[in-house]
């Protein structure tokens, strides 16, 4: 059917390979997001793995989602002075690692990759700003001289700190990774209301649901699709408006039996809307 979305699901380098690829085939899916945190993996070889992989089941890669080096506390208290490219004494080592990330997405050809930022300062005069506006854009200016997208997963800052991220970069080659779950769990923002600030600028979504932080030090919760905040039935055709064509990717961090059915309720949940 024209327009119609495609469902995919996130999937780990951290795993076997050949097995996450068939967990997407037996669950009925074609697409999937690929993440990689550990830099090691980013050979040719690997590369041959994913691709083999890639044709054996049927699976394409919409994005690569690239970690980097470094401890990440999720949270609120630990979370500003170690995740993404904020902190100014991994900056290098993170720039580094994004890079490599990118290069490794173009071995594969794919055409985004993903990471998060980190809690971007909302005052663009705070001395940390453009610290990380530089280390962004060299990034960024890779990902462009490869031929791909550089997108922004959504979290840590506001939409409005993001959009304005994104415009003093200004490389015209980035996007946005909407996870909306995420902007309820950190506190920033309703999902369908960002989508206000950031709907032009979505490349992928992470379909994953959550609640709103209610503890001063801890993110909110991850919850099982339909059990959390996010209204799927009124944010995905307001995705559509904004003319986002790509893959709806099934994010539910647990792991185990239970992930799988959740996942399966979550397809579920999204085939309608698609």
């Amino acid at each position: 059917m024209s327009g119609k979305l495609r469902i995919g699901v996130l999937v780990s380098m951290r795993h076997d390979v050949a097995e996450e690829f068939k967990k997407v085939r037996d669950l009925g899916l074609s697409s999937c997001q690929l993440a990689t945190w550990d830099i090691e993996q980013r050979t040719d070889e690997s590369a041959a793995e994913v691709t083999r992989a890639c044709k054996e089941y049927g699976v394409e890669i919409s994005a690569l989602w690239t970690g980097a080096p470094g401890p990440h506390a999720w949270n609120f208290t630990e979370g500003p002075a170690t995740i993404g490219l904020v902190p100014p004494e991994y900056r290098e080592m993170r720039v580094a690692a994004l890079i490599q990330g990118a290069e490794f997405a173009a071995r594969l050809g794919v055409p985004d990759t993903i990471t998060h930022a980190g809690f971007i300062p909302e005052n663009p005069k705070d001395p940390l700003y453009e610290g990380t506006i530089e280390a962004l854009t060299r990034v960024a200016s890779r990902a462009k001289e490869l031929g791909l997208h550089f997108c922004f997963e959504t979290g840590q800052e506001t939409p409005i700190t993001l959009l304005r991220a994104m415009t003093d970069i200004g490389t015209g080659n980035l996007g946005v990774n909407l996870d909306p779950a995420n902007l309820l769990m950190y506190g920033k923002a309703n999902p369908v209301d960002a989508l206000d600030i950031l709907g032009p600028y979505v490349r992928g979504v992470h379909a994953k649901d959550g609640e709103y932080p209610t503890e001063p030090g801890g993110l909110g919760v991850e919850k099982p699709m339909g059990d959390g905040r996010v209204n799927f039935p009124v944010l995905v055709p307001k995705l559509k408006s904004f003319g986002y064509s790509g893959a709806l990717t099934i994010e539910r961090e647990i792991s185990g039996d239970q992930q799988i059915e959740d996942i399966k309720r979550a397809i579920a949940i999204l085939e309608p809307l698609c």
